[in-house]
């Protein structure tokens, strides 16, 4: 960036030649007034849309791109953002509206100079990355290396928020690499290699460019939509966004978070906005493009990605290098590491295409290194819930449109959900996991397919680990718990005192409104936040008032109580544990080697639920967690039932009957339709999906009748989201394809399931003990 003293030195050099870039007749005269300010020049200045041949001829002449900066008016010492630039671009301003902004405020104009650049320079780069030979060739790069550097010098006049990607397609189809790789694509029967146009269409279809403009606007509409229900103040850890403000100085970033709602993007967005943070492309599904949509906000950033690119080498390979191309102009990405939306509340397993396609630019030398953000975005409560639940009931999922899109935004105002908390983990640095580039996992897919599967699992715990516990999901638990008996307000607050105390002692983030759950106006402000929801229902018409969770919600209210489950995880794998030492052993087994032992199954059982640190260091974690409740717990265990027993009271509160028995429930639903039902899995991958539907929709039957039974708990168990898990478990273990013995491990791994509700009833037995002893010494 240049200023008009700058541009005069530059315009009086010998062996110089000013490249204009301007969009008005206004923006050509005031560069020539510019100019001509500075005094006479040696040569005349040349458009940047007609250089001449002769020009391109002489190795040694400076070229100097100029062209004219627009500034918005500002509010405060920031832009003014308003709705109706979305009509009227403050950064390109009409020619009309140019003449009146000179006339008034001249110091919105501004006439920049990039990087200048000798013929000699340009030519060396152009035969170094592109493949061209002709003069037109070498003119057209030209034109675009200094495009880029205007852009540049813009970006350094506004600020990091307004570094924008110019030119992609044309830069990325230039590419000598792209060529090169695209004719070891092969695609069809014959293997006939793509052409340059149909990778051209590709990346119409993909490239993301920013407007200025919508910059500023999209984060302003995102907030007025997520304004009309919830805290118009975003709930920030300010420590984590000079952290993050830091990493993204110093490298690239991938914004990786948590996806929970819709409202999700809006949110982030704005929260970058709003802390003064380089803004990110987006990665969304395609089916998101609808209507005019997919054109503002492509505008916007957003990439649009097919959801399937298995059966497409093309598309696989454009996806690839764009993403490589993004990331090598150090443009930060964004994306949701799930995938699609938790239906469940908690973070469902990793996707690893995009983080592969990132690891890829890192490993052959695009980029230095690259960081990985984990991002968590918790609301108080959502509207969408119940949309969830109708899933997990089996409905089919709604296609987006304009009335999809109209009640959504409708919804955001139907009543007040609460607040929304961002928090940003620590960064995670690609090169930590992978190496230095052309390192020895780049040539070994085996190594970098596991590297790439650890760093996706340390980004999802350390977004599960900075995800704050709120006083919705705290007080849903709790009232799950009863399985839809109600409770007083006083039983309430009984049950919350263990529950803040266990939070406390093991300092897991909260947000603010859960310790002050100690007092009783936040209880009731939480219930009746509650019961205005829908999801709870108050009984006010008796002596006192109780709450409960009805049957019909049970599985909505689940979404919050699983948001919390990661921290009391391995509490609750313990107490499963100890009573398994508790129920008995054969004689010269060592009691604490079959407590790990446990751990490791139960560990193994819920895999596909929850995300894991490895043995060793979740074998610290069990450790550390028994200490809490006594340093002796070994010595314990090898006393006998009595010393499990005595061990087991220690434990407060116990949580595995809360946390851990809808999943096995699932699990045992599944399983019995399998081992008891005759089904045909079928050879093929159409049969295989056949035969899985069957089985979800015959669970889905059992389920209901055992509900209608009281066999199971409550409802909540019989869902979809948790059949699905269950069904990859059982692949995992062999379960679904044929075999001899297939009968008979199906009928083992029922009975362990059985066992293992046996344990869970023998807990919840002795909480219900606990809670009425601490009520009576209440009363």
């Amino acid at each position: 960036m240049s200023s008009d003293a700058d541009l005069a030195d530059l315009a009086r050099q010998p062996g110089t030649v000013l490249l204009t870039q301007a969009s008005t007749p206004t923006e050509a005269r005031l560069i020539r007034d510019r100019i001509g300010a500075a005094g006479p020049t040696e040569r005349p200045p040349v458009s940047l849309g007609g250089i001449p041949a002769s020009l391109l001829a002489e190795p040694d002449l400076r070229l100097v791109p100029v062209r004219v900066a627009w500034l918005p008016t500002e509010h405060a010492g920031r832009p003014a953002t308003r709705l109706t630039d979305l009509m009227r671009d403050p950064y390109h301003p009409s020619e009309r509206q140019q003449r009146r902004i000179l006339a008034r405020q001249p110091g919105r104009a501004i006439v920049l100079a990039g990087e200048p650049a000798t013929v000699g320079e340009l030519r060396r780069r152009w035969g170094e990355t592109t493949e061209g030979d002709q003069d037109a060739d070498f003119a057209g790069y030209v034109a675009r290396r200094a495009t880029l550097a205007l852009d540049r010098a813009e970006y350094q006049l506004r600020g990091p928020r307004y570094k924008t990607p110019s030119l992609v397609k044309e830069e990325i189809l230039s590419s000598r690499r792209f060529r090169a790789g695209l004719r070891g694509v092969r695609r069809g029967p014959d293997g006939t290699p793509p052409s340059l146009e149909e990778a051209g269409h590709i990346l119409d279809e993909l490239a993301a460019g920013w407007s200025r403009r919508l910059i500023d606007v999209m984060p302003v509409i995102g907030r007025m939509i997520f304004q009309r229900g919830f805290d118009p103040q975003i709930d920030y850890d300010d420590a984590q966004v000079e952290r993050l403000r830091a990493a993204m100085a110093r490298q690239p970033g991938i914004l990786l978070w948590s996806h929970r709602s819709n409202l999700d993007t809006l949110v982030l967005a704005a929260a970058l906005q709003e802390k003064g943070l380089p803004p990110a492309h987006l990665f969304a599904g395609i089916n998101m493009a609808f209507g005019p949509m997919g054109a503002i906000m492509r505008r916007a950033g957003v990439i649009f990605i097919r959801r399937s690119t298995a059966d497409d080498p093309l598309y696989k390979y454009v996806l690839r290098e764009y993403v490589g191309y993004v990331l090598e102009k150090r443009f930060n990405l964004s994306w949701s590491i799930e995938g699609t939306r938790s239906r469940t509340g908690k973070m469902l397993p990793p996707r690893l295409g995009l983080l592969s396609y990132a690891a890829d630019a890192y490993l052959s030398g695009r980029v230095d290194d690259l960081l990985l953000l984990p991002v968590s975005v918790t609301f108080d409560q959502l509207h969408e819930i119940s949309e969830y639940a109708e899933y997990a009931r089996g409905a089919s999922k709604k296609p987006e449109g304009f009335s999809w899109l109209y009640n959504f935004v409708k919804a955001q105002g139907a009543r007040h959900y609460g607040k929304v908390y961002v928090r940003f983990g620590e960064p995670v640095p690609l090169s930590a996991f992978l190496g230095p580039p052309g390192g020895p996992i780049a040539a070994d897919p085996d190594a970098r397919r596991l590297a790439l599967t650890k760093i996706a699992f340390e980004v999802a715990w350390r977004i599960n680990q900075g995800m704050p516990v709120t006083a919705t999901a705290l007080i849903t638990t709790i009232l799950l718990a009863m399985h839809g008996a109600a409770l007083t307000f006083d039983q309430i607050r009984l049950a919350l005192a263990d529950a803040l105390d266990y939070l406390a002692s093991r300092a897991i983030p909260q947000t603010a409104s859960v310790p002050a759950l100690a007092a009783a106006d936040p209880v009731h402000a939480t219930l009746d936040a509650l019961v205005a929801g829908g999801l709870v229902t108050c009984v006010a018409d008796g002596r006192e008032p109780v709450w409960l969770i009805g049957p019909d919600h049970q599985l909505a209210a689940t979404f919050y109580r699983n948001s919390l489950i990661h921290f009391m995880l391995d509490t609750a794998l313990c107490e499963l544990a100890v009573l398994r030492v508790f129920a008995g052993l054969g004689a010269g087994t060592d009691p604490v080697e079959a407590f790990w032992t446990e751990i490791g199954w139960l560990r193994d059982l819920l895999k596909f639920e929850f995300y894991f640190k490895d043995r060793d260091e979740h074998r610290r974690q069990v450790r550390e967690d028994m200490n809490r409740h006594d340093p002796d717990w070994e010595e314990l265990l090898r006393a006998g039932p009595g010393g499990a027993d005595a061990l087991l009271a220690r434990m407060r509160p116990l949580v595995s009957h809360l946390l851990v028995r809808p999943f096995v429930e699932a699990y045992r639903l599944v399983a019995d339709v399998l081992a008891h039902d005759v089904l045909d899995h079928g050879a093929s991958a159409d049969d295989a999906s056949a035969y899985e539907a069957e089985v979800i929709r015959r669970a889905l039957g059992l389920g209901r009748q055992y509900v209608a039974q009281r066999r199971l708990r409550s409802s909540e168990s019989v869902s979809v989201l948790l059949f699905q898990t269950a069904l990859a478990l059982m692949r995992n273990r062999g379960l679904l394809e044929g075999g001899s013995d297939m009968a008979e491990r199906r009928a083992v791994f029922l009975a362990e399931l059985r066992e293992l509700l046996k344990r869970l009833d023998r807990i919840e037995d002795l909480a219900i003990r606990r809670y009425i002893r601490d009520a009576v010494r209440e009363d």
